[in-house]
């Protein structure tokens, strides 16, 4: 017998989970935004069963040990504030399933958006035949790259060698080996002196307020990932300092830098940044091409 006989369904599971969730005050924004969502994500993948599920599913009932599963990572979630990809090691960017654990961020970068649009209007695709993503943990943009560009070349690098082998475990997933090449470099430190078309990245970039003001969820991740400094600028300044020496005399950076993009642009005032919109949410993402990066 369950904790909850009473709760037959999937649905039953999934109105119990986000009505936990919304009682205990749960932080969302690591793939969801509200409860129902972050519930159904946690139940549909403990059943094996796919997100576009027919609806009409939703009311079959779950055996005793597919209720225990679920019972039990509901009370993870809402009493140690686990995010859900943590709990089901896997997250979805771009269309694509990743594994991710504790060792790396959980893909959330609004840069996904880019990349299914062939980074367009801001370079030709016939253009692209090398990409650079830095701090790339697990490796989910670069893959993401590599599928939407298979006639291009992918290096991926991360500082953290607990990220690259997350990363590892994704390119052979994906079959991507012969196409993305992981390098352990701080930035562009270890990296091989190349010239990119497209140098893509997603650093470290919460500030020091910021960083003492995160939600418990936040704290499951590796703060490797997320500090950046007093005004949360201190990896976009390296990168816009060195990115010129490695792209092409058509290429574009494109940076996320989220709620530090106000203190970065009183940084670099002389700098003409492209700030992104995008139609799925996010921001606090910027483009430079080349020339103007040659203006520093």
């Amino acid at each position: 017998m369950t904790k909850h006989s009473e709760l037959k369904t999937i649905r039953d599971y999934g109105r119990y989970a986000a009505s936990r969730f919304n009682e205990a005050g749960l932080f969302y924004g690591h793939g969801t935004d509200n409860a129902w969502d972050d519930a159904m994500a946690l139940i549909l993948h403990t059943l094996h069963l796919p997100h576009n599920i027919n609806p009409a599913i939703l009311d079959a009932n779950l055996l005793a040990d597919e209720q225990a599963k679920i019972q039990s990572l509901i009370d993870k979630r809402v009493n140690e504030r686990i995010p859900v990809p943590y709990l089901t090691k896997e997250a979805w960017l771009a269309g694509i399933s990743f594994y991710v654990d504790e060792r790396v961020l959980i893909p959330r970068s609004p840069i996904a958006e880019l990349i299914e649009n062939h980074f367009e209007p801001w370079i030709l695709y016939e253009d692209v035949h090398n990409i650079l993503d830095l701090c790339t943990g697990s490796g989910c943009l670069a893959i993401a790259c590599a599928k939407t560009f298979p006639h291009a070349e992918v290096d991926a690098s991360d500082i953290s060698a607990d990220a690259l082998s997350v990363a590892k475990i994704n390119v052979l997933r994906h079959g991507v080996e012969d196409q993305v090449h992981l390098h352990q470099s701080d930035l562009f430190k270890s990296l091989p002196e190349k010239k990119y078309d497209i140098i893509i990245s997603n650093p470290p970039y919460v500030s020091t307020d910021e960083m003492s003001s995160l939600p418990a969820e936040f704290r499951h991740e590796p703060a490797l990932g997320l500090a950046a400094g007093l005004t949360g600028t201190d990896f976009a300044s390296q990168i816009l300092k060195n990115a010129p020496r490695y792209l092409s005399d058509n290429g574009i950076l494109i940076v996320e830098v989220g709620n530090s993009e106000y203190a970065l642009a009183e940084q670099y005032p002389d700098l003409p940044f492209t700030w992104l919109e995008f139609q799925r949410g996010g921001g606090g993402v910027f483009m430079l091409t080349a020339d103007q990066l040659a203006m520093m």
